[in-house]
């Protein structure tokens, strides 16, 4: 890899992990196009790298917003907690369903049956945009419509009521189906989870606010537990290559590694900004169209056997 390539990858890693447009699909499409293999251990390890930096990039922006609601009392912190522990527990159980399911099916005779050898398929992500891009269509018209709806002038009590309702943390149920969807974007390469995830928060009637801001904090728990499985995934390739004769040391590739770590938290930055101001907007809908187009291209891509 260049360096160029390194800061191309973190820059489309950075703004799509935050946005709602799926990263993994744009990562992918971008290694095939510069001719990168996106299953191998050395784009695995620069793919770690880059979920650091925007992890990172959430925690700065975020960090603020969360002290004020989820720390403001131990109150508010457990009743958080527990929901994002919930959903988080929804998450991890039904993408491990799923994991096995696609190994047993799709990969059954396959050389190798790691989920990751999916990734790269470009016939299964463009229908996974497609429906991320549905959902977050639905969702961000029908909240747009809830926008026009309300009154031009509203009174003292029914804005201090607002401002209430959009500081808190989600309800249970909204946790539940936040974290479901999680887990259903996690297996499919193309399915946005942030895009899934604030659009079931907003479909099952949270605030758009809220649901962008539990989103985000339920990546932080996530973000750490997919750094570690694919830190493994990587060692278990490495030790593979060893016995092969075929090892080759990426100590030398850190530095571009960590390069595309700081890229990826200023896209990150960049990112937030832009997902933020759109949503305040009333623009969430319009990500969904992207990903209905993105995802007419990634079929062509494959159609062209890229």
């Amino acid at each position: 890899m260049s360096i160029i390539q390194v800061i191309l990858l973190a820059i489309v890693q950075g703004l799509a992990e935050l946005l709602p447009v799926s990263s993994s699909a744009h990562v992918v499409v971008a290694e095939k196009l510069m001719g990168l293999d996106p299953t191998t251990p050395q784009m695995t390890l620069l793919l770690v790298m880059l979920h650091t930096g925007t992890m990172f990039s959430v925690i700065v922006y975020f960090w603020r917003d969360w002290k004020e609601t989820y720390f403001a009392s131990s109150e508010a912190f457990n009743r958080f907690a527990a929901r994002l522990l919930w959903a988080t527990l929804l998450t991890g159980l039904l993408g491990e369903a799923l994991r096995k399911f696609l190994e047993r099916s799709l990969l059954r005779n396959s050389a190798s049956t790691d989920i990751e050898q999916l990734f790269g398929r470009l016939d299964l992500i463009a229908p996974a945009l497609a429906a991320a891009g549905v959902l977050i269509l639905v969702s961000g018209l029908i909240e747009r419509r809830r926008r026009n709806e309300l009154p031009l002038t509203v009174s003292s009590n029914t804005f201090t009521e607002s401002v209430r309702q959009t500081s808190g943390t989600v309800s249970f149920a909204q946790a539940t189906w936040m974290g479901l969807l999680q887990g259903l974007a996690l297996p499919f390469r193309g399915f946005s989870r942030s895009g899934s995830t604030i659009s079931a928060g907003m479909l099952s009637g949270a605030p758009r606010q809220r649901a962008e801001r539990f989103s985000f904090a339920l990546a932080i728990v996530l973000t750490p537990i997919v750094i570690a499985l694919e830190g493994l995934r990587l060692e278990k390739a490495s030790r593979a290559a060893v016995s092969a004769g075929t090892y080759v040391s990426m100590r030398s590739s850190l530095g571009l590694n960590l390069l595309g770590l700081v890229c990826a938290f200023i896209a990150g930055l960049i990112g937030l900004k832009w997902l933020s101001s759109w949503l305040e907007q009333g623009r969430w809908h319009l990500f969904g169209i992207y990903c209905l187009l993105a995802s007419i291209v990634v079929w062509c891509l494959h159609l062209r056997g890229l």
